[in-house]
Formats: C-alpha cells, sequence, structure tokens
C-alpha cells in the first residue's frame, strides 16, 4: 500500500511541476506563449551527401535554424557575407543560428565550397 501512495504522490508532484513550467501532461508540448510573447520554431537543415537538405528554405524573422552534419565527412556553414561561421562540424555535430533581420542570406560549405545553400527570411 506504501508503494501505491508513493507513486500516486510521484505522479502528482510531477504533474505539479509540468504545470507550473507551464508544459501539458497529457500531450508532453509546451503550452502557447502568453500574448505579446512571440514563440519562433526552429528548423533544421540536413547536411548530408554532400549537399544542404533543404537547399533554400524561408523562415520568419527570429527563427533559429540548425545545421546538423549527418555525412561521414566533415563540413561547415559559412556566409557569404560573413553574419555566421561555424566551425568544421563533424558527423552528428551542430550548429545553429537565429535569423532575426529579413534578406537573403546564402552561405556554403569552406571545405566543399560548391555546397551551397540559401535562408531567406521575411
Amino acid at each position: 500500500m506504501q508503494m501505491i501512495q508513493n507513486s500516486i504522490f510521484r505522479f502528482a508532484a510531477s504533474a505539479v511541476l509540468f504545470t507550473a513550467l507551464g508544459w501539458t501532461v497529457a500531450a508532453g508540448a509546451k503550452s502557447p506563449a502568453p500574448a505579446g510573447q512571440e514563440q519562433s520554431a526552429g528548423v533544421q537543415v540536413r547536411i548530408d551527401n554532400f549537399s544542404f537538405s533543404p537547399q533554400v528554405l524561408t523562415v520568419a524573422p527570429g527563427t533559429k535554424v540548425t545545421w546538423v552534419n549527418q555525412d561521414d565527412i566533415p563540413h561547415t556553414v559559412v556566409s557569404t557575407t560573413d553574419v555566421f561561421k561555424s566551425k568544421a562540424l563533424d558527423t552528428d555535430d551542430k550548429f545553429s543560428f537565429t535569423f532575426d533581420k529579413p534578406g537573403t542570406y546564402e552561405y556554403f560549405c569552406s571545405i566543399h565550397p560548391k555546397m551551397t545553400g540559401k535562408v531567406i527570411v521575411k
């Protein structure tokens, strides 16, 4: 009986904690941001087989883009206008940049310059 009570207590405590953090217990996802606060979703670009996928990406201002190297060799993510630059990314390494201003951001891999991509922010 004591074990069942402990389990119920732990579940209730978890539910209170999730609620306090703004999470829903049933869905396991964060609640929408309160009015006046924007929530920008993150977007992922996959690096694999000597290419960026998607090669062209359109996002809203404030979006965080994360590049993930899923190739067997290192790659970089370098803006053609020096706005952002990653280190050499080994397999499964990630690089992120938040695009706050509208515009077109072209980038390439400095190790393999024929690998190119573009982020359009509008």
